[in-house]
């Protein structure tokens, strides 16, 4: 099982969403992982009952969560999905990966919004920056063989706003609370860009278990950081994992509900037993999580 989630909060559109990934990307499929209750709802959840709350996505290798929600939070660039078209991928086919990566930026941009264009740049001999139609982002790269392998789908943090300049620090944590951790690259800008100083991460990446993330400091002003409508679920193999990751990470007591929580750098985090979904079969369990913070396993 994926160790990390990314989790994306949709607006009661969590199917459509699903459908939409699911037909664009080769290789991917959607499914409903759990409903709301008939009952026992929150009052901004009860014109959901008995619809999907949760809508798994897979690209690839890469698993996704889409939360059906309302329209409270949206995604925002502050995480992106960065797309790795290797041409080792296709045989060592260059053209046949360009193809590709052509294809599925096409059908984001028609109807989303470009912010970088898909050109050459001095790190890519192609890249993009896009926001598709349900607002999430996505980094199109067309990756150069030569270099290390990496998955096709990599979370990507931009600290920017109130957790500008923030990259390394953040890194470096998660680094020490997660088992199994290691840094990538750390490339820093070497001088001052925008808000990024210096010593601000330009690029780096790092390695959880077997799921790589990146990480930069933005090198332009941001009104925009970490919000619900991009989050990292945590699947702990049992409570102490649960109770171990929840004192390490969580900084925001007003922002603990049902497992969710805020880290020191504004990101957000569900921190959920690996058989969540078993769990939620439990008779009212439901009911029994809604009022947790930190989730306890034997009260669901």
């Amino acid at each position: 099982m994926q160790k990390i989630v990314t989790n994306i909060w949709c607006n009661g559109n969590a199917e459509e969403v699903g459908a939409y990934y699911a037909d664009l990307f080769p290789n991917a499929r959607t499914w409903v992982e759990s409903r709301y209750p008939l009952e026992g709802l929150l009052e901004f959840q009860q014109p959901l009952a008995g619809e999907p709350l949760t809508v798994g996505v897979e690209i690839g290798e890469a698993r996704l969560t889409l939360i059906n929600a309302d329209d409270t939070f949206s995604p925002n660039p502050s995480v992106s999905l960065m797309l790795n078209f290797d041409p080792l991928d296709f045989d060592g086919d260059a053209v046949a990966a360009r193809a590709q990566l052509d294809t599925i930026w096409e059908v984001f941009a028609e109807d989303g919004s470009v912010l970088m264009p898909l050109q050459e740049y001095p790190f890519s001999a192609r890249y993009g920056w896009v926001q598709d139609r349900y607002g999430v982002s996505w980094q199109f790269m067309l990756t150069d063989p030569a270099g290390e392998s990496r998955p096709f789908v990599v979370p990507a943090l931009m600290f920017g706003g109130p957790a500008q300049n923030r990259a390394t620090a953040a890194v470096d944590r998660y680094l020490e609370v997660f088992e199994d951790a290691e840094l990538g690259q750390r490339v820093l800008y070497g001088e001052a860009t925008g808000p990024a100083e210096a010593t601000s991460v330009m690029f780096s990446d790092f390695r959880i278990g077997e799921q790589w993330f990146t990480a930069m400091d933005s090198g332009r002003e941001q009104d925009f950081s970490f919000t619900c409508g991009m989050s990292f679920e945590a699947h702990c193999e049992d409570q102490a994992e649960i109770d171990r990751l929840w004192d390490a990470l969580s900084t925001v007591p007003a922002a603990e509900q049902c497992g969710w929580l805020v880290d020191p750098f504004g990101m957000n985090w569900q921190i959920v037993p690996k058989n969540m979904g078993e769990l939620m079969e439990r008779p009212n369990a439901f009911q029994h999580l809604m009022p947790m913070k930190k989730i306890i396993i034997a009260d669901i």
